[in-house]
């Protein structure tokens, strides 16, 4: 009993500490107090360019080592430029929280001796102007100090962070981005070159209001999203392209002679904002390829993972200004992140499967990690899934009554990235990558047999052409297969409850090759499974039939580690208590391989390959097929 007792401790522990707290939440702003002194000053510089990089000088009279400098947008961060939540209770001296934070003394050690210091902080255009604060008397009971002089990018209202996605056809993919024009004050829309046929197309537009259901999304934590314009390019080249004019082409110039040659179509565009007085404002220029068709026989390779978040890592210190905005938290984020942008070119298409950035209600976190994934997202599909940290609030019909999205309630992840769902408030969605199925579910609304998201997944399952398409994938947040998590272990359902139960016997029947989950922030895989029995003794070579589902967790992208029981179960293969990611390479229709690699250094860790021909899908297994006797 008293084993039983440390065991439910630990796990309750490892919910709280892996899932962790917003730091930004560490300081009640909303106590602050005036104690402006004259002999201290906060000095900003460069003014007014366009640079990333803030040089903070500051002196205060009365050093302390709890000193701390905030980084304010807008500048002007007064108690009237933000409403109560509730009318009955006058709102806060300072209603704004920082965007980020640090400690005065963290590269001036002799701060507290002689009250002077320097901090190098980097910014991201964010649609208004910059100040600096200095606080003392600690994060609970903050004391302003002093203010500095503002700071703002030339243009603060440029269009930024494009982020491609799939669309709800196979040629058609999104553009979303963000800016500080309205549609009453500009006509926002990309402009688009492909690099076989040089045209140019002008496309239609998404502009999104947002709304959220509770603090600090609604309180503290708000800042204005910005305009987020959503662009459909349709009618797309696939990736690569065997092209008939072409080959036609070559035939009147080279007699009769035809050569099966492979093209790859590159598209460039850039976004635009068409001013009203006939001025443009344009972005950098940006590269993508379109997706494959469904069936297309061509390399393709898809990364995984989920719990990145945004973070500065040791590592990385020369790429961040090591402010504390997530410090100790996502440690990992920033290593993954380095890692898909190192191998981009290898990489055709990304999932990040729920808990984006943790921004937890505190919005300004959405601009810093779409400017964090921005070489990734802006040249190849990056797609989503929904997680507790977006979605889940009391009240607002997810699944998990409780607070994890700060208030968010799905309304930040359903605007600043598209996903083809039929609706975006139901966060399901199935999306065909060449030879690939993926079915992606949201585990933070109900997906128990009988409801309309069940249904969504056995439609998705069952509508694939496994000749066409033999790689059915599922992809979903928690873990709604098997996990040798510590908080599962304790609960006893090694997975979320009542998860496999419901959902194992779809799986089994249209035969998914592979599911992968993250929420869990470590790394797993099993055997194929079905009915907690293994259904295959092999551990890197799977021939011929596969029998049952081979599940996967992936939520070491970033957010901090969580460890595992110490049970033995026959059906975890491989466990990893580290940062890392997936990435699936699809050969042809009959080789597949699967890769587990750490984010500290992109070697692989792990690894099968799957090798079969279409009449091995086809082949019965247990619970595949229909059932039958002698008459039938």
């Amino acid at each position: 009993m008293i084993m039983w007792t440390i065991l439910l401790v630990l796990a309750i522990l490892h919910r709280a500490s892996s899932h962790g707290i917003q730091p930004l939440s560490r300081i009640a702003i909303h106590k602050a107090t005036l104690a402006l002194d004259n002999l201290a000053y906060v000095k900003a510089s460069p003014t007014g360019q366009n640079t990333e990089w803030v040089t903070v000088e500051y002196s205060s009279p009365n050093p302390s080592m709890d000193d701390w400098i905030g980084v304010f947008s807008p500048a002007n961060f007064s108690a009237s430029t933000c409403p109560a939540e509730n009318p009955r209770v006058y709102p806060p001296l300072l209603c704004s929280a920082p965007i980020k934070f640090q400690y005065a003394n963290y590269t001036s050690p002799d701060y507290k001796v002689n009250g002077k210091g320097s901090l190098k902080l980097q910014l991201i255009n964010q649609r208004s102007d910059f100040s600096f604060a200095l606080f003392s008397n600690g994060f609970l009971n903050p004391k302003l100090v002093a203010v500095s002089n503002t700071v703002s990018f030339a243009n603060p209202n440029a269009p930024v962070y494009p982020r491609l996605a799939q669309g709800k056809q196979w040629d058609e993919m999104t553009v979303t981005w963000t800016s500080g024009y309205g549609i009453d004050e500009a006509e926002p829309f990309v402009e688009i070159v492909d690099s076989l046929l040089l045209s140019i197309n002008l496309n239609n537009l998404v502009v999104l209001v947002l709304g959220y259901a509770g603090a600090p999304a609604r309180t503290i934590g708000w800042r204005d999203p910005g305009y987020i314009h959503t662009s459909f390019l349709k009618e797309l080249w696939p990736n690569r392209v065997y092209s008939l004019r072409l080959l036609m082409f070559l035939k009147s110039l080279i007699s009769d002679t035809y050569l099966d040659i492979g093209i790859e179509i590159w598209y460039t565009y850039k976004l635009g904002h068409r001013l009203f007085n006939s001025t443009y404002v344009w972005s950098q220029e940006y590269q993508f390829r379109a997706s494959p068709f469904p069936g297309q026989n061509s390399l393709q390779r898809v990364v995984i993972f989920g719990d990145m978040g945004k973070v500065k890592t040791l590592i990385l210190q020369d790429e961040a200004d090591g402010s504390n905005e997530y410090n100790n938290f996502q440690r990992g984020s920033l290593n993954t992140t380095k890692q898909l942008i190192k191998d981009l070119k290898n990489i055709d298409i990304v999932f990040h499967i729920g808990d984006i950035c943790y921004a937890n209600g505190y919005i300004s976190q959405w601009d810093q990690f779409t400017a964090q994934i921005e070489p990734i997202a802006s040249a190849v599909p990056y797609m989503l899934a929904s997680g507790n940290h977006e979605r889940d609030w009391p009240g607002t019909g997810s699944f998990y009554e409780n607070n994890d999205s700060g208030g968010e309630c799905g309304v930040l992840a359903e605007t600043m990235f598209f996903v083809p769902a039929e609706n975006r408030a139901k966060y399901w969605y199935s999306t065909d990558y060449g030879m690939f199925r993926f079915c992606i579910a949201d585990s933070e609304q109900d997906w128990r047999e009988g409801t309309e998201q069940y249904k969504f997944i056995e439609h998705c399952l069952a509508s694939v052409d496994r000749q066409r398409q033999p790689w059915l994938v599922f992809l979903a947040h928690r873990v709604l297969g098997y996990s040798s998590d510590l908080s599962y272990a304790v609960e006893g359902s090694f997975g979320e409850p009542m998860a496999k139960e419901n959902l194992q016997k779809l799986w089994q029947k249209y035969k998914v090759d592979i599911a992968i989950y993250g929420h869990a922030h470590n790394y797993e895989r099993t055997c194929p499974i079905y009915e907690n029995q293994c259904t295959d003794n092999e551990k890197r070579y799977y021939k011929g039939t596969l029998k049952g589902t081979i599940h996967v967790v992936a939520g070491g992208a970033g957010a901090s580690l969580s460890p595992f029981t110490t049970l033995k179960t026959k059906w975890s293969l491989f466990r990893d208590y580290d940062y890392g990611f997936i990435k699936l390479t699809a050969f042809d229709h009959s080789n597949l391989l699967f890769e587990y690699k750490k984010s500290s250094d992109g070697k692989v860790y792990d690894s099968f390959r799957i090798s079969r021909d279409y009449r091995d899908i086809l082949a019965c297994t247990v619970d595949s097929c229909p059932p039958t006797t002698l008459a039938s």
